[in-house]
C-alpha cells in the first residue's frame, strides 16, 4: 500500500513537472537506424563477431577434444601421465576462457571496436538532439526507444524525424 502510494504521488510530481516544462520526445533508435554510417558499423561488428566466435569455439572445441582422448585413454595412463594430461586440459581450458573474455570482455576487442566505431555517430546524434532542443526551446528530451516506462506519447510531441532530417543536411 505504502509502494503503491509513493509510486501515485510520484507520478502527479513527475506530471506536474513535465507540464510545467516544454518537452519533447525522440526514438533514439529509430535515429541511428536511419543512418548509413551507423548501419555499416553495426554490421561490421556482427561480422566480427561471428569471426570471433569460430576463433573461440574452435579453441573450446580443442579443449574438448582432449578432453574426450584424455577420457578414453585415462584407464590405460600411470597416475602421473593422469595428473599431467588433465593439468594441460585445464590450462587449455583456461587459456580458451581468457581468450573469449580478450575478445567479447568489457576490456575486449569487439568492445573497443564497438566503442571506435559507434562513439562518433553517437556524440552526433546527441549533438543534433541537444541543438534541436535548444533551437525549439525545449527544456527536457525524452527517449521513446527501449523506455519501458513510457506508457503513452501525444504525436505532436514526437520530433525523431526533425531530427533525422537534421542530421541529413550535415
Amino acid at each position: 500500500m505504502m509502494k503503491r502510494l509513493i509510486l501515485v504521488a510520484a507520478a502527479i510530481l513527475t506530471a506536474g513537472v513535465l507540464s510545467a516544462q516544454n518537452y519533447i520526445i525522440v526514438n533514439s533508435e529509430k535515429i541511428f537506424k536511419s543512418i548509413d554510417a551507423y548501419n555499416q558499423a553495426i554490421e561490421k561488428l556482427d561480422s566480427l563477431a561471428k569471426q570471433y566466435q569460430s576463433q573461440v569455439d574452435a579453441r573450446f572445441n580443442e579443449v574438448e577434444t582432449l578432453y574426450n582422448n584424455y577420457q578414453y585413454q585415462k584407464a590405460s595412463l600411470s597416475s602421473t601421465t593422469r595428473q599431467a594430461r588433465e593439468n594441460e586440459i585445464l590450462a587449455k581450458e583456461k587459456e580458451a576462457q581468457q581468450y573469449q573474455e580478450s575478445l567479447f570482455g568489457k576490456e575486449g576487442t569487439l568492445m573497443k571496436q564497438r566503442i571506435e566505431m559507434i562513439s562518433p555517430i553517437q556524440k552526433e546524434v546527441f549533438a543534433q538532439i541537444e541543438a534541436y532542443a535548444k533551437q525549439t526551446g525545449a527544456d527536457l528530451v525524452l527517449d521513446s526507444s527501449n523506455n519501458p516506462t513510457l506508457l503513452y506519447n501525444n504525436p505532436s510531441v514526437e520530433r525523431t524525424q526533425q531530427v533525422i532530417d537534421l542530421l541529413k543536411q550535415n
